[in-house]
């Protein structure tokens, strides 16, 4: 089954790990990737971590984009314009709820759309 993939993007490595951690503990097979923290590991993000976690997560049915804070935005709508992103959505919800019911609904084998819209109705 293809699922629609996640990408969890923050200032904070530990927070999206953090967040993945919990994700993980109900729902296993959803590509959902992180982007947190600087290259050199601070606080701040990263369009090349970004722009490799979109890659990796884009396993052929789309993929949802969430941030914690508007330069974490700025820094996804930048890697949307370095890749394909007709497939991809950022998505204005919060970032540990927004992801975690989008997980829910990409393991039922949603599309984008769908889960993008799931989303939007709780948030």
């Amino acid at each position: 089954m293809k699922y629609v993939g996640i990408v969890l993007i923050s200032h904070s490595s530990k927070l999206v790990s953090g967040l993945l951690e919990i994700i993980r503990q109900v729902i296993h097979d959803v590509p959902i990737e992180v982007a947190g923290g600087t290259d050199e590991g601070e606080i701040g993000t990263s369009v090349e971590k970004i722009v490799t976690a979109i890659d990796r997560a884009n396993v052929g049915n789309g993929v949802l984009v969430f941030y914690d804070l508007g330069s974490a935005m700025m820094n996804a709508e930048v890697a949307l314009e370095m890749i394909d992103s007709n497939t991809v959505k950022i998505i204005n919800a919060p970032l540990v709820e927004g992801a975690y019911v989008a997980a829910v609904e990409s393991n039922m084998g949603k599309s984008l759309q769908d889960v993008y819209d799931a989303v939007m109705k709780e948030f």
